[in-house]
């Protein structure tokens, strides 16, 4: 009995990594005669393999489901992020998602939570002002603004305020 649950076990393993490897080799097929939902979906079934447990992958891949229309399924990859233990960058990357997404209401709590929890980030600060002024918020973007520029300025957070004043989203 103890000899076959281990081969099974084992069958069952490789055979896991089989699919595993399989699913990692992106190719043609995945996408090549298949209308533009059918291959998104096998690429986007590859990229989960591909991305493991890495959540700046996981969030990528929820971002195209969030925003390419499989916005549940896209939401339910940040709500598992969101639920164990995460980095604050994980919060600031899934509100970027909400921002384009146009939805501020959803991004403005997680940027609250970065800027508390990185105060000294002076890019990230930047650009989190530069969405709340593309939200109509100037006077907390001018705050963080000048939070962000307290030390020597750096480029992108520079670049991400002007941006702002002139409608123009932070570059990725």
């Amino acid at each position: 009995m103890r000899i076959r649950i281990a081969v099974v076990s084992a069958s069952l393993f490789v055979a896991g990594i089989a699919v595993g490897y399989a699913a990692q080799k992106v190719g043609p097929s995945l996408y090549q005669g298949k209308s533009k939902p059918e291959a998104a979906r096998a690429l986007i079934e590859a990229a989960r393999v591909q991305a493991g447990d890495g959540s700046w992958e996981r969030i990528a891949i929820g971002r195209i489901q969030y925003l390419g229309g499989a916005r549940a399924e896209g939401q339910a990859v940040f709500d598992d992020i969101l639920s164990k233990k995460h980095e604050a960058s994980d919060e600031y990357r899934i509100g970027r998602v909400y921002c384009e997404a146009g939805e501020w209401n959803k991004a403005r709590p997680l940027f609250e939570r970065y800027v508390r929890e990185n105060p000294k980030d002076e890019k990230e600060i930047a650009a989190i002002g530069a969405y709340h002024l593309l939200n109509g918020d100037r006077a907390t973007a001018e705050d963080l603004f000048a939070r962000s520029f307290k030390d020597d300025s750096e480029l992108w957070a520079t670049v991400a305020a002007a941006g702002a004043y002139l409608g123009v989203a932070p570059q990725e």
